[in-house]
C-alpha cells in the first residue's frame, strides 16, 4: 500500500502524524509526506519527504500576501475564527498545485491529511483514491474543513474537482475526557514526537528539586518576544523549583543575568524534558499541550493565537493546569503549579488515560482495508 500523508507546512501539524507514519512503514508499507517549508524537518524522522512548495518561508508568505488575515489571527485576545479560515484556505490554495502534482506521481492507494490542509482531500478526489482526516489538537476538524471547503472553489475547479464528501474518515488524538460529546472517529493515543536528539546527561538525572519546563514552541516566540519568559524569570528567584529554558534557537541575551535556579538549553526533546517534571508553563501548542498531558504534568497555558486558546480551555476544563495570560504570570501562580493537588491529580488521571489509549499501530489494518476498499 502506498500512502500519502499531507501537511500544513508546519512542525506543530506534521509531527503528530509521525507515530502513524511509522506504524505503517513498519508494517511494509510506502509512505511520502507532501509538506514544505518548516513541515519539511519531519525528513529528520526518517521518512521520505516531497516538498511540494519549493522556497516557501511561511512567516514572509503571509506578511507578502495577506497581512491584514495575520493580524487579526494573532489577536492577542483571541483570534477572528474567520480569518484563520481564509488564512488556511489562502495556503491551500498556494500549495495544491505542488500536491496534486506530487500525488499523480507517487500514485497513492490512501491520502491521508492533517485536519486543516483540505488539499490533501482534493488531491484524493481527482485521483478517485480514499482519504482521511488526521486531528493534531483538541480543535474539532469538521467545521474547519467544510469552512476551508468553501473558501476553495477556484481551487477545485482548477483540479476537475466538483465536490468533496462532506462527511470523512477522521483519527482523533484527543485523550476522549477532554473532548465534547466525543472523539470523532477512531480514537488513536498520541504519541509525542520531536525529532531525534542526543540527549544532555542531566535530563537523564533526578532533579535535586522540582523542576519546570519553559517553551513557547517552534513558532510563538518568533511572533510575540520573550515577554512571558521575563515574567517567568522574575518570579523564579522566589520559587523553590528548577526552571529549564527549552526555547530553540532564540537570542536570550535580552533576557540579562539569569537567577541561579534558571538553565536556558536550547533544545531538547519535550517527551524526554516532560517526564523529569513536576510542571510546564507554554504557548498551548497542541503538541506541547499533549507532551505534558502524556507526561502527567500540570500545565500553565499562556495562549496567544490559533488553536491555543482551544487547547487551554481544554486543559483548564479537565482541572489538569490554567489558561493565563502573561499579565497573571506571578510566584503565586507558578508555586500552584507545584503545590495543587486537585491539579496534579487530574493531569495523572489524563497520562493514564492516554496510555489506554489504541496505539497508532492499531489503525493499520483498518487503513489497509479502507484502501483496498477504493473510493
Amino acid at each position: 500500500m502506498r500512502v500519502l500523508f499531507v501537511s500544513y507546512p508546519a512542525i506543530g501539524h506534521v509531527f503528530p502524524t509521525v507515530p502513524l507514519q511509522w506504524a505503517l512503514r513498519a508494517a511494509g508499507h510506502e509512505v511520502l509526506v507532501a509538506t514544505g517549508s518548516y513541515g519539511l524537518e519531519v525528513q529528520n524522522a526518517g521518512l521520505h519527504v516531497a516538498d511540494v512548495a519549493p522556497g516557501l518561508e511561511l512567516e514572509s508568505f503571509f506578511q507578502e500576501t495577506v497581512p491584514d488575515l495575520l493580524v487579526r489571527v494573532r489577536n492577542p485576545e483571541g483570534p477572528d475564527p474567520m480569518a484563520g479560515i481564509q488564512l488556511f484556505a489562502h495556503l491551500n490554495d498556494h500549495m495544491t498545485d505542488g500536491i496534486v502534482r506530487t500525488a499523480e506521481a507517487f500514485r497513492p492507494d490512501l491520502v491521508v491529511y492533517e485536519q486543516i490542509f483540505v488539499s490533501g482531500l482534493i488531491a484524493a478526489q481527482k485521483l478517485g483514491v480514499p482519504a482521511v482526516q488526521h486531528n493534531f489538537g483538541f480543535a474539532r476538524g469538521g467545521d474547519i474543513r467544510a469552512l476551508t471547503v468553501s473558501q476553495l472553489g477556484a481551487t477545485m475547479a482548477r483540479h476537475g474537482v466538483t465536490s468533496l464528501p462532506e462527511q470523512v474518515r477522521t483519527i482523533d488524538i484527543a485523550p476522549p475526557s477532554m473532548v465534547e460529546p466525543e472523539p470523532l472517529g477512531w480514537s488513536v493515543r498520541p504519541v509525542p514526537y520531536n525529532s531525534g536528539a542526543v540527549l544532555p546527561d542531566w535530563v537523564l538525572e533526578k532533579p535535586d528539586r522540582p523542576r519546570i519546563a519553559v517553551t513557547l514552541g517552534t513558532a510563538s516566540v518568533h511572533v510575540t518576544g520573550l515577554g512571558p519568559v521575563q515574567r517567568l524569570i522574575a518570579a523564579a528567584s522566589s520559587v523553590d523549583a528548577e526552571f529549564v529554558l527549552a526555547l530553540g534557537e532564540v537570542d536570550t541575551s535580552a533576557l540579562g543575568e539569569l537567577p541561579p535556579n534558571v538553565r536556558v538549553v536550547g533544545w531538547v526533546p519535550l517527551t524526554v524534558l516532560m517526564q523529569t517534571c513536576a510542571g510546564a508553563v507554554h504557548h498551548g501548542g497542541a503538541g506541547t499541550t499533549l507532551a505534558a498531558l502524556n507526561a502527567g504534568v500540570p500545565q500553565i497555558i499562556l495562549p496567544d493565537g490559533a488553536d491555543r486558546f482551544v487547547n487551554a480551555a481544554a486543559v483548564q476544563a479537565r482541572g489538569a493546569g490554567v489558561s493565563a495570560t502573561a499579565e497573571e504570570l506571578d510566584v503565586e501562580l507558578v508555586r500552584r503549579l507545584l503545590t495543587d493537588e486537585a491539579m496534579r491529580t487530574a493531569a495523572a488521571e489524563v497520562r493514564d488515560e492516554i496510555a489506554s489509549m489504541a496505539s497508532p499501530a492499531s489503525l493499520v489494518a483498518q487503513l489497509e482495508e479502507l484502501a483496498a476498499a477504493g473510493l
